[in-house]
């Protein structure tokens, strides 16, 4: 006898027992729990399934034996990819969520529409740039890259100016623990917290700033201008600079229930809507958070479709 559980029997007027919008680890883990207990799911994912733990060159922090982000995003989508009832919408966006008294819809790009008993949101966060760190004054329109997306080559022999002290600079320096670089990390008081990990890195130099202006960027050299917490002034150089100031929610537009700083906390949501992962809270943005998030939330939508909440 087979001890997979049987399928829920969704009314034919619904695509789906459960749509999944983001393809993280979140999303990926609600619909290999969904499938476990025999819930179809639709993931739309706009494009690679677990695609910020690319960016992740070590692990330390994850059950399983992955070391690294690349690995551990390749174990999930071969997974996923095998589970046979969940059906992968590739290379489209949700850009619309509506929740009635007995199901959701989620537009897609397209112009498709999807029905669902439920939904589970896990569409995560994105990286802040200076415009939104109201500490910050830069040139009109720029665009910096994140930390995580310099490699050893950037950085070797060579002075990063790191705006922002978030916890990727953690992961960069475990990284490349042999990369002869310096980092002059500029960051506001709220950071300060966040930095713990990295002060005794002889390779960081720490730079408590209430105001920082970065000078349009020209010739060789990056240029700022600081303004310390005691108001002190300071000019300081550097070859590159990179960005590091967290990230912003991105969830779609629709039914969603948003805090002040646009994430979605589960506790308010519409009943049908089911967020996890990060877009939860800023508090919450780590992996296996997020694994257990996304599973917490498949399993939510499978009793409550039995009413046994």
């Amino acid at each position: 006898m087979s001890d997979t559980p049987p399928h829920t029997g969704s009314p034919t007027t619904h695509d789906t027992d459960l749509i999944i919008i983001g393809g993280g680890p979140a999303g990926c883990a609600a619909a290999r729990m969904a499938a476990s207990v025999g819930m179809r799911s639709v993931l739309i994912e706009p494009d690679t399934l677990c695609r910020n733990l690319y960016r992740i060159p070590v692990l330390n922090n994850v059950l399983g034996g992955c070391t690294s982000g690349p690995e551990l995003a390749g174990s999930i989508t071969t997974e996923l990819k095998s589970t046979e009832l969940c059906r992968l919408e590739f290379g489209h966006y949700a850009v619309d969520l509506r929740a009635d008294d007995d199901h959701v819809t989620v537009t897609l790009d397209t112009g498709t529409r999807l029905t669902a008993p439920y939904a589970v949101v896990a569409t995560g966060v994105g990286p802040l740039q200076p415009r939104d760190a109201a500490w910050i004054t830069a040139p009109s329109g720029l665009t910096l890259p994140p930390l995580w997306q310099a490699g050893a080559d950037d950085a070797e022999g060579r002075t990063l100016l790191v705006l922002g002290g978030d916890r990727p600079i953690g992961t960069f320096l475990r990284a490349h623990p042999t990369t002869d670089t310096r980092l002059l990390v500029a960051h506001p008081e709220a950071d300060e917290y966040k930095t713990e990990e990295i002060r005794d890195d002889p390779r960081v130099a720490l730079l408590p700033v209430e105001h920082l202006t970065l000078h349009p960027l020209e010739g060789v050299t990056v240029t700022a201008q600081t303004v310390g917490r005691d108001g002190g002034q300071r000019t300081v150089t550097a070859d590159a600079v990179y960005i590091c100031i967290g990230s912003a929610p991105t969830a779609p537009s629709g039914d969603l229930d948003r805090d002040a700083d646009g994430y979605c906390p589960p506790t308010g949501q519409h009943p049908r809507i089911i967020v996890a992962g990060d877009l939860r809270s800023a508090r919450f943005q780590r992996i296996m958070t997020a694994l257990g998030s996304g599973s917490e939330a498949a399993l939510h939508a499978y009793y409550a479709a039995r009413e046994l909440l």
